[in-house]
């Protein structure tokens, strides 16, 4: 029974956590305005490297600022306040922004710091969650972070302070992204390595090569030889083609099984290739998004599994799989 009754209360403290946590993100959302405004402008219109600095948990959040803003094209740094004491402050320059994070306001490292960066004509937004904090007295934009009480039990781990620090880092790098009618685009070619980024950067042209060795068959070849051919392309269909390179139908192993259902033995081996084909196949283009491609085979009454690749003149490029699109992180 009294295991029984630690997991519920351990469950009902975990709820009353992240209701907690809730609720002072919803207050502070209420009370950004003027000063969360001028904080977005300023960051905006800093040309130097953004610097966010902190302390212990507050740090984290500074270093997660940091690196949100360098994503989504403002390049930021964060800056340990003992190392910067010690070398580290080269980082700032003359008129950079310096963001710094402390929910006392009275963290002496930081504290230490102000009279360099005053010196450096580097103006401080503070986040902070005492309105009247030294940090505060000393910033030229302060956002207060107050909460009710930490989350910890004993209200004194940093928990709750830390989520509101948290939520207004964000809502400060959402503000830049506004001001800076940062695009989707813009945030893939920053995350190259990302699904996203893939979604809107990777081309068919990147998964094929160049395309100049494409392999395709005449639509004079007979059965037996578009049989090797399938077999020796390992793609599970081959492209068809005129004495151009020019794509006029596409044959897939499904093709070859109706055929081999349909007609004779004797009929096969007079078939020719043009006899078996898909005439004007779907296809998609060596320019094409690969993400688009993909939708093209899979948004159909009867979904397909590769598509032929052609330039802008219907010359063949090659051919992509669902399966490769799929690989591709897509």
């Amino acid at each position: 029974m009294e295991r029984d009754l630690l997991q519920k209360q351990v469950v009902q403290s975990g709820r009353e956590s992240m209701l907690l946590a809730a609720e002072t993100l919803i207050a502070l959302s209420e009370q950004l305005g003027r000063e969360y405004l001028a904080a977005t402008e300023m960051i905006h219109d800093c040309s130097e490297l953004i610097i966010t600095t902190g302390v212990g948990k507050s740090g984290f959040v500074a270093r997660k600022l940091a690196a949100t803003l360098t994503s989504t094209g403002k390049p930021s740094a964060f800056l340990d306040p003992s190392s910067a004491l010690h070398g580290d402050l080269g980082i700032v320059r003359p008129g950079g922004v310096v963001i710094a994070i402390s929910h006392s306001g009275s963290t002496e490292e930081i504290l230490a710091l102000t009279p360099a960066l005053k010196h450096r004509e580097a103006p401080i937004i503070a986040i902070t969650g005492i309105a009247d904090s030294e940090l505060a007295k000393l910033s030229a934009i302060h956002l207060l972070a107050q909460i009710e009480k930490e989350a910890c039990p004993l209200n004194l781990a940093p928990t709750t302070s830390i989520i509101a620090a948290l939520g207004i880092a964000d809502a400060l790098a959402i503000g830049v992204m506004l001001h800076s009618n940062y695009q989707a685009e813009q945030f893939a070619v920053n995350h190259p390595a990302g699904r996203l980024g893939r979604q809107l950067t990777l081309r068919i042209r990147d998964m094929i090569g160049d395309g100049r060795q494409a392999d395709y068959i005449s639509p004079d070849w007979p059965f037996s030889e578009v049989l090797t051919a399938i077999t020796a392309n390992k793609m599970g269909a081959v492209c068809v083609g005129d004495s151009t390179g020019r794509l006029i139908g596409i044959i897939t192993d499904g093709d070859i099984r109706r055929a081999l259902q349909q007609r004779s033995f004797s009929e096969l081996e007079s078939m020719r290739a043009e006899s078996i084909m898909t005439a004007s196949p779907t296809i998609t283009y060596e320019d094409c998004l690969a993400v688009d491609a993909l939708n093209e085979m899979e948004q159909r009454k009867s979904q397909i599994s590769v598509l032929p690749v052609v330039n802008e003149d219907m010359k063949i490029r090659g051919m992509v799989r669902v399966h490769d699109l799929v690989r591709a992180g897509i």
